[in-house]
């Protein structure tokens, strides 16, 4: 028996990528993006193909996702922040939200999304993720997104 299969692959040459990224806690999330950069570069992405975003924050993300989305200049949008829990339920509300809205964004338009918002419950959780000992999780969104634009035109 033989079953088609359809996959991606990880070519990011000729594809306009919008990277969408949170101020908040920049120093984490400048590393995300460097990681996000590097891997599209890397996998033949021109420079001049990626346009970074900036917003205050996580909970600001889903709207600009969506609005380029719409623009229908971009194959995919990589969206990245950092959120470290503090004292208060504002942790939960703010993650649940910008995943909620990216989701949504990417459903409503059809335009893929790296999801790349850190949820972590220290800093040193943050630092792990953004390029220590658990990997980049920017190099991850842009990964993935990759994956899904290619799969996206074969269907």
């Amino acid at each position: 028996m033989s079953v088609k299969t359809i996959e991606g692959m990880l070519d990011a040459k000729g594809l306009k990528i919008a990277i969408v990224a949170a101020r908040f806690n920049d120093f984490i999330v400048d590393r995300l993006i460097s990681g996000a950069v590097d891997y599209l570069v890397r996998h033949g992405a021109s420079e001049d193909d990626l346009t970074l975003i900036r917003l205050p924050g996580a909970f600001e993300l889903p709207i600009a996702a969506q609005k380029l989305a719409r623009s229908g200049e971009y194959a995919g949008i990589v969206v990245l922040g950092a959120v470290i829990r503090g004292g208060t339920p504002h942790f939960d509300y703010v993650c649940s939200e910008c995943a909620k809205g990216i989701a949504h964004a990417s459903m409503e338009s059809g335009v893929p999304m790296g999801f790349g918002l850190l949820t972590c419950d220290s800093l040193d959780q943050a630092i792990e993720r953004a390029g220590a000992k658990a990997g980049n999780k920017g190099v991850e969104a842009a990964s993935a997104l990759l994956e899904t634009v290619r799969v996206l035109e074969q269907l």
